[in-house]
């Protein structure tokens, strides 16, 4: 799991909105052609927004990045909020 550090408040909101798209623990999403569950909250990783996730056919977690479209859409939620 993410090691907790200080996130700037801009990476702490980005990260609430996207998770409000429905990218938060708990959620199933469809990616890289795959299904996967979530199994984290959205976190800041290297300069990016990432979930760990589980595949639902396979074994493991993993870490996703999520896409640059995904991450665009929370940040025009937040500035219409």
């Amino acid at each position: 799991m993410p090691i907790p550090f200080r996130q700037s408040p801009l990476v702490a909101e980005i990260c609430a909105s996207v998770k409000r798209l429905g990218y938060g623990l708990g959620e199933s999403i469809y990616l890289y052609g795959e299904e996967f569950e979530i199994v984290s909250d959205p976190f800041p990783e290297h300069g990016e927004i990432a979930v760990y996730v589980k595949p639902k056919k396979g074994e493991g977690v993993r870490v996703v990045k999520l896409p640059a479209t995904v991450i665009q859409s929370a940040m025009g939620r937040k500035r219409s909020a």
